[in-house]
Parts: C-alpha cells; structure tokens; sequence
C-alpha cells in the first residue's frame, strides 16, 4: 500500500498541487482542551478542496484512468460525490452523483454548484450505489466508488504521509469509519509504526459487526453521522488492511459525537461535520484513553455541515 500512496502523491506533484492543497497539522497541549495526554494534533483536512478528505481519492481515481466522454459518475453520502464533483470540474469532465434521501441538503446544494447532474434516491448509500451502477451500466461512464477502490484508499492515505512529513510520527492517530477507505489509506502508511484506531458511531458499526461475525456483513446504520459514515458494509480493502494495521475498533454513542462537534466549534472555532468529532468524542468520553506522555492525532476529516446546527 505504501508504493500506491507513493505513486499518488507522485501524481499529485504532476501538475495538481493548484486543485490539493496541504492541509495544516494543528499542535496543542493536551491540557488545552482538558484531555489527558500530552499533545493533541489535529489534522485539518476538512480545509481540504471539497471539505474533505475525498478529493485525494477521487483525484487520484481520475488520474489514474481514462476517463470517457459520458465522464465520471459516483455514489455518495455527500463527501465523496462532492470530491469526485470537484475533481471532474478541474479536468473539464462530467460528473452524476447518486446520493441517498438522507444526504444533507447543504451537500446536495454544493453538488450542483460544482456542476455535478444530482440524483436523489435510497433510503440509504447502499440504495444509492445500486441505482448508480445500473446508470454506469447504461452510460459507460468511470466509476469512483466512495471507499473501495484502489486508487481511491491511495489517494487518502496520502494525508497519513502528510502527517508524517508534517509533524514525524504521532504515538496514535483516531480516525473515523464508514466505509473504511480514510483508516485503509491511514493504516496502510503508518502500518505497525504508530497505533491506529477505528472510530464509529454506535448506530454505524460497520467494522465493529465485521470484527464480531470474522468478515464483512451488512448492518443498518442511521445516527448523527448517517449521511457521511453511513455505508452499510465495510470495504473490502479496509478489512483487508485493518485486519493487518488495526487493532482497536470503538463505537461512540452520538451524544458524545454531538458534545465533541460542539466543544470543536465553540473552544476553536472549527465548523465541522460529526463525522469529523469523532476522534475527539472518543477521548472526550473515555472511550480511548491516551497515555499521559501521549501524542494524540484526530483527523478531522469533513466540513460539509449546515452552520445552524451548531447553535446549540
């Protein structure tokens, strides 16, 4: 995994550093946000193009393949559609989304700002992904699957050889699940050299269950964090890499989510998404308890939020 990483980075210095951007690795005591370890660093990729961590993947999905004239169409939550959006708009190619009913409408607004063909259908992802493969059938167009392609954990683990390069090597990174393609990129960068943790919330355990029945099983999902860590099975890349790289798989309940977006936004000012909290929620509650001499890495992964929920 990490010469795909390599590779993608490599491809990213090719003539796109203007569309990625290197996002800042923010270093606090641990102290100053009344959390028991020594150093707190927060990985602020949600100030990546797109809002999130899924513009490296589907940058690199895209780069990586031809792409015909029908263009590029995807599944999403939100997150990936608005990176895949995103990207296709920089190489003057179309792009469909499929996203479920539960996506949020501030995601679908700026789907449609980026030029993308929006359709809404599904309960949930796995409903949306079904109709968008049958629209691929039909139109030919590259797929970017939201979490489980090769290129795409490729592109996200580049955000774990950003840390490194950033900061060296933290002594654990807390990295929020959904489909899995964000913690196969991670873990398979950092391997064995610095602790991994699986976050999901209680109403998503998608790893969780995989771990309890030996292999990837479907689960139903719902929660605060349904529209961007709601896949109903996890990647079958990231249960290959997590098997190897991931000992620890945490559930968090969502009120621990929601009190860990909210001390995110009123003690630093940083607007994001429940997804993106997890990792704070987890030291917060107790969940993960760090060492004291701990160098503790949240990556803070989405901002594609309505700001009026964070009124409260």
């Amino acid at each position: 995994m990490r010469s795909e990483i390599e590779s993608a980075s490599g491809r990213f210095r090719g003539g796109y550093s203007h569309f990625l951007r290197e996002t800042p690795l923010w270093k606090l005591a641990g102290s100053s946000l009344g959390l028991p370890c020594a150093e707190v660093w927060l990985k602020l990729e949600h100030l990546q193009v797109g809002g999130s961590f899924k513009a490296r993947g589907m940058l690199n999905r895209l780069l990586s393949n031809p792409i015909p004239a029908s263009g590029v169409i995807v599944a999403s939550g939100g997150n990936a559609g608005i990176a895949t959006a995103a990207a296709a708009q920089a190489l003057g190619v179309p792009c469909e989304v499929f996203v479920p009913m539960v996506s949020s409408p501030a995601k679908q607004a700026r789907l449609r700002e980026l030029g993308a063909t929006v359709v809404v259908t599904g309960a949930a992802y796995a409903e949306a992904l079904q109709a968008c493969l049958a629209r691929q059938q039909q139109s030919g167009a590259l797929l970017t699957h939201a979490y489980d392609q090769i290129e795409v954990v490729a592109g996200a683990g580049t955000l774990a050889q950003e840390i490194e390069r950033q900061g060296g090597l933290p002594d654990s990174v807390l990295v929020s699940v959904g489909g899995g393609g964000l913690i196969a990129g991670i873990a398979g960068w950092f391997e064995q050299r610095c602790r991994v943790v699986a976050l999901e919330p209680e109403l998503a355990p998608t790893l969780f269950q995989a771990r309890a029945a030996g292999a990837p099983v479907d689960v139903q999902v719902g929660g605060l964090a349904a529209d961007s860590l709601g896949a109903k099975r996890i990647g079958a890349i990231a249960w290959e890499v997590t098997q190897q790289h991931v000992k620890d798989v945490l559930l968090l309940p969502d009120a621990a989510i929601r009190n860990a977006q909210l001390t995110l936004w009123q003690q630093l000012r940083l607007a994001v998404e429940p997804a993106a909290a997890l990792g704070l929620a987890a030291v917060q509650s107790g969940a993960y308890t760090p060492r004291a001499a701990e160098k503790v890495c949240l990556v803070v992964c989405g901002a594609n939020l309505d700001p009026a929920t964070l009124a409260g």
